[in-house]
């Protein structure tokens, strides 16, 4: 069983970052693929953005592209998001989640889509002046 906990949230001004860590408790982090989601009150969840085993292939939702990066620690069983621009609309709870997928060669581009066999709690993002 796989566990997932976030930290990093906060209250951040309009314009400032955040980097938002994803610790998993596993021997083998690179088993996994890992996605960030987030859910604003009142909306959906959407898919921020998500990366593969090894890093070598990220994809990011559009409205975060050029100033979100996802990367990861394999090592240190870690996987971060750093937030930079952050404006009024990236507030929400975010979420790591984590696939069990040792074979897939693909497309990371419908990532937001997949199913995934593991969730955080989640860390809450608050952008407010």
């Amino acid at each position: 069983q796989l566990q997932l906990v976030e930290s990093g949230g906060g209250t951040v001004q309009p314009g400032g970052s955040l980097r938002l860590s994803c610790a998993a408790s596993a021997l083998t982090l690179d088993n996994y693929i890992i996605s960030w989601f987030r859910q604003a009150p009142g909306k959906e969840r959407e898919g921020v953005s998500c990366i593969s085993r090894d890093g070598g292939s990220t994809h990011y939702a559009d409205s975060v592209k050029g100033r979100f990066t996802i990367s990861r620690d394999n090592a240190e069983n870690t996987v971060y998001l750093q937030m930079n621009s952050l404006k009024p609309a990236d507030t929400a709870l975010y979420y790591c989640a984590a696939q069990d997928n040792t074979s897939y060669r693909g497309s990371y581009s419908g990532c937001a889509h997949w199913a995934y066999d593991y969730w955080g709690q989640g860390t809450q993002v608050t952008v407010s002046s």
